[in-house]
């Protein structure tokens, strides 16, 4: 018997197809989908999320020192003449940041191999690269749905059968997280 369903696809465009459909779900939270595509995302989807909720809390907190320009009011960088040359002045500035554990790293790193990174374009700046931001989904995986699913052993994903697809009389499914 079969480990997986092989979705009528060569194993590149299979992969590709799953990756971009469990990146969809983790970012919007549903998509939609035929039946045997939503069994098998489902399988990877709930692995991630198993991963970040055994790894959500194993980090620890750094303190850092980083330099930071200094900006004007109107947010541009300030600059003062050393040796006849215009040099932007910086201030040292103290940060606290989370540094992984090793295992945490490990499941961060898993979960890259899996997900495509993601672009948010607002809406009135369409097609251009100013104002675009990237999503860094494996911190909403840890943070937010580590949190979220964290009394929870597994089942945190649910498929809602929709009807048949027009055409080929697939069945069509919502497959969302719960």
């Amino acid at each position: 018997m079969a480990k997986y369903r092989k979705l009528g696809k060569k194993a590149d465009q299979r992969k590709a197809l799953l990756r971009n459909q469990v990146t969809q779900l983790i970012y919007h939270g549903k998509i939609e989908t035929t039946e045997a595509r939503a069994k098998e995302v489902r399988k990877i989807a709930e692995h991630l999320i198993t991963l970040a909720v055994k790894e959500k809390d194993n980090y620890d907190e750094v303190t850092v020192t980083a330099k930071v320009a200094k900006k004007d009011k109107d947010g541009k960088r300030i600059k003062e003449v050393v040796d006849g040359k215009k040099v932007t002045s910086y201030d040292e500035v103290e940060k606290k940041i989370k540094k992984d554990q090793p295992s945490r790293l490990h499941a961060r790193r898993q979960m890259l191999k899996v997900l495509y990174p993601v672009v948010e374009v607002p809406a009135d700046a369409a097609g251009k690269k100013a104002g675009t931001k990237k999503v860094d989904l494996t911190a909403k995986l840890f943070d937010e749905y580590g949190t979220k699913y964290a009394g929870r052993n597994g089942g945190y994903t649910r498929i809602v059968k929709i009807g048949e697809r027009r055409g080929d009389g697939a069945m069509k499914v919502i497959l969302e997280l719960v």
